[in-house]
């Protein structure tokens, strides 16, 4: 297997991967479980996951004065915002719906690259997104997708998510992460964000055993796991086969978001969701800034 084919692999592995997080998401919330006893958890099994890959790489977790500032930043922007408006939003709609709103990340990137100054306007990325948008009104009409029409009022909640993961990425590109690794910053992320939302999750009531263990805990300690294996294999794709190459990976994440849904939740979408779902991949397509991959071998 040549080195294009195999990362050609790991990038389909990564979305047959993520895709199943919105599904496991569903599953974790349905007894009832609050938003804050599970960005908790999620980031104890985080640090875990991520701790043990740093010591299996013979390095340590380091923290400096500024870093510490970058991590409680990246912990709010990237873990307790998008994970607390994910498991708010995905008790009310189908996860197949969230797995679609989630691409539209690069549609709120773009316009805030804008007003950082990293980006420049593009009447073809200004189409898309446009087009993208287009794909969202497709899911809120009434009586078109939703099983439920009343549940439209929770999709402007679940595109904070993406409109969160999207500042995320710009503070990155602009600011750096201050000397760490992408496997140190979330493992400090996971950390941080652990302890910031404890206190709450007990003053709310919503902290909770992972005993006994059954199917939503399951659920809850699969999806944290495997994002936290599948965040450090995106960031060995995005340092050996290009950002550009690696950026592919929302596509699928998307897709195989929606089939999750179908497989492990029997989840069934009219035409109209499919027709959202493919005008919002090419919204996202078109807004997606145009470069040559290069895979390195």
């Amino acid at each position: 297997m040549n080195h294009r084919v195999f990362y050609v692999a790991v990038l389909l592995g990564l979305g047959i991967g993520w895709g199943t997080t919105q599904s496991l998401g569903k599953i974790a919330v349905s007894t009832g479980y609050g938003p804050y006893g599970l960005i908790v958890w999620q980031g104890v099994i985080g640090v875990v996951v991520l701790g043990a890959l740093m010591l299996a790489r013979g390095r340590r977790p380091r923290l400096t004065r500024a870093g510490l500032r970058f991590a409680v930043i990246i912990a709010l922007v990237g873990t307790v915002g998008p994970t607390y408006t994910f498991y708010t939003a995905v008790v009310h709609l189908p996860a197949g719906i969230m797995a679609i709103l989630i691409s539209a990340v690069p549609l709120f990137s773009f316009p805030m690259a804008m007003a950082l100054g990293m980006d420049r306007f593009s009447v073809r990325r200004l189409s898309g997104l446009m087009i993208g948008l287009t794909g969202v009104a497709l899911i809120v009409l009434p009586g078109a997708s939703l099983p439920d029409p009343a549940t439209a009022i929770w999709v402007p909640l679940a595109l904070l998510g993406p409109v969160f993961y999207a500042a995320e990425g710009n503070i990155v590109a602009r600011w750096g992460t201050f000397g760490m690794d992408p496997v140190e910053t979330m493992f400090w992320a996971s950390l941080i964000a652990a302890v910031i939302t404890l206190p709450v999750a007990l003053m709310q009531g919503q902290m909770f055993s992972l005993v006994p263990f059954g199917r939503p805990e399951a659920a809850l300690t699969i999806s944290s796991g495997l994002h936290a294996l599948l965040y450090a294999s995106y960031v060995w794709l995005n340092g050996r086969a290009g950002a550009v190459f690696a950026a592919q990976t929302a596509y699928f994440v998307t897709g195989f978001g929606v089939i999750w849904a179908m497989i492990l939740l029997g989840e069934r979408f009219s035409p109209v969701v499919w027709a959202a779902l493919v005008v919002m991949l090419a919204g996202v397509a078109l807004v997606q800034p145009r470069a040559t991959p290069t895979v390195r071998v």
